[in-house]
């Protein structure tokens, strides 16, 4: 099992908001590449942002993802509880013997720092973050998921990724991968669905159940 961070376990930047993230990135930008600054000024995207600085060379890029990661471990730790149904589904998961690995376009720093404060790292074999240096490997790109089955000694068409975005789903038919996909707003049913997701839940709860309900998985030897 794969699950997207952002989203289907936490909301990252429920206490930090992600509009002033970008800002403070957009000016790092703006201060080292002006060429680049209305473009990164016209976004409220972090991780577009730091898509955009892989343009104005290796120093500008390394800067802004030092910069992005420093805000999402700060981000996670006024983050608040899990998302509803996200430590059930974890536990369901390792509890059926399943190989769990997080996978996500966020920093694996924060990723193990939310799992660490919340006491649920215990249920994640393996996090798999951004790539470091490389956005152009993030998801919508297979290079994550591909990575976290090799690391889980699993083949893709073994694994079901949980995500709550269209590039989740694109990442996953790219891998080979199956996908459910998170609608945890009321648009995300339809645009998940259309982005070609093999189901689609409006909770976590719900993976949590099946999960649950599917018995212990036989590993071979």
């Amino acid at each position: 099992m794969l699950f997207d961070f952002d989203g289907p376990i936490c909301d990252v930047f429920r206490g930090m908001p992600a509009p002033a993230v970008a800002a403070d990135l957009a000016e790092i930008i703006a201060s080292r590449a002006p060429a680049l600054a209305s473009r990164a000024r016209a976004t409220d995207d972090p991780m577009e942002i730091h898509r955009l600085s892989q343009e104005g060379g290796a120093a500008l890029l390394a800067e802004v993802e030092a910069a992005l990661t420093a805000a999402e471990v700060a981000a996670v730790k006024v983050a608040g509880p899990p998302v509803t149904g996200a430590v059930q589904a974890l536990a369901a998961a390792k509890e059926s013997n399943r190989r769990v690995a997080v996978v996500s376009n966020n920093s694996a720093e924060c990723v193990r720092e939310y799992l660490a404060i919340h006491g649920i790292g215990g249920t994640v074999d393996a996090v798999v973050g951004r790539p470091v240096l490389r956005p152009d490997l993030m998801k919508p790109d297979p290079y994550p998921l591909l990575t976290a089955a090799e690391t889980l000694g699993i083949e893709p068409a073994a694994l079901v990724l949980i995500g709550d975005s269209t590039t989740d789903v694109e990442a996953a038919r790219a891998a080979g991968v199956r996908s459910i996909g998170f609608a945890n707003k009321p648009r995300k049913q339809s645009t998940l669905a259309d982005a070609g997701a093999d189901v689609v839940v409006v909770g976590m709860d719900a993976v949590a159940d099946v999960l649950a309900s599917a018995g212990v998985v036989q590993r071979r030897a």
